[in-house]
């Protein structure tokens, strides 16, 4: 196995360790790592295809805890994101990803006695479906907009991380069925072996429930308080690397 593929899976284990316990941080960290290493449409497609089975799988292990009736407003955002989409040919770039993953822990920090928003109710649901979407498919990270659904909500921490894996396991669906053909090609299969793909996903699956494991034994606060600090720190390394592309 080169250093190139073995890169890509013991990245997608560790960052699926985070996402187990923080939801969107290790996405937004993986996203970052493949945005570096491949052109942007196909880190947007391998990052959409790992990610959906990494959060395909979170939701199977946290099934008990979904708010099932929170998805079908937030898909009906999704899917009116995607047809929108679908009439846009403009593909990102490497420094247009990065400046937007450097710009999103901002989210993070907007004051909650500002927001009133609560996944719970079916018009903010569609709302942030369909503003999730579509930045799931410029930047290939929503996370943190997502976050935003939840800062009214009465759901606790195993709650919001099993109905966040749902959510984002649509985001990332609609990557590959937008950027999946890139992966497709004999150039892009010489660089992206299917072989590594699934070893990556098996990774990102172990990685989930080592997460899983962490986030029963921490504390509401000690949990929001860690997600916020991670995803500040990554954003400021992904402007620096926007600002090296650009300047």
């Amino acid at each position: 196995m080169g250093v190139f593929s073995a890169t890509i899976i013991l990245a997608s284990l560790l960052t699926s360790v985070i996402s187990g316990i923080f939801g969107m941080a290790g996405g937004l960290i993986l996203m970052g790592i493949f945005t570096w290493m491949l052109p942007a449409a196909s880190a947007l497609a391998l990052h959409g295809i790992i990610q959906f089975a990494s959060n395909l799988w979170r939701l199977l292990l946290h099934r008990a805890h979904v708010e099932w009736r929170v998805l079908l407003t937030f898909g009906l955002g999704s899917a009116l994101a995607m047809g929108l989409f679908a009439l846009i040919t403009w593909v990102p770039t490497k420094a247009f990803v990065f400046l937007v993953l450097g710009l999103l822990p901002i989210l993070v920090w907007v004051p909650e006695r500002r927001l009133s928003l609560d996944a719970l109710n079916p018009w903010h649901s569609v709302i942030g479906g369909f503003g999730s979407t579509i930045l799931s498919l410029l930047s290939g990270v929503s996370g943190p907009l997502t976050d935003l659904l939840f800062v009214r909500t009465a759901m606790g921490r195993h709650r919001i991380v099993a109905t966040k894996a749902a959510m984002q396991a649509i985001g990332h669906a609609s990557k590959i069925l937008v950027y999946g053909t890139v992966l497709l090609s004999a150039s892009s299969r010489a660089v992206v072996p299917m072989t590594m793909v699934t070893v990556a996903v098996l990774a990102s699956m172990v990685g989930i429930v080592i997460g899983g494991r962490i986030l029963d034994r921490m504390s509401d606060s000690h949990f929001k308080a860690a997600r916020r600090w991670i995803v500040t720190s990554m954003g400021v390394i992904f402007l620096i690397q926007a600002a090296e592309i650009l300047l």
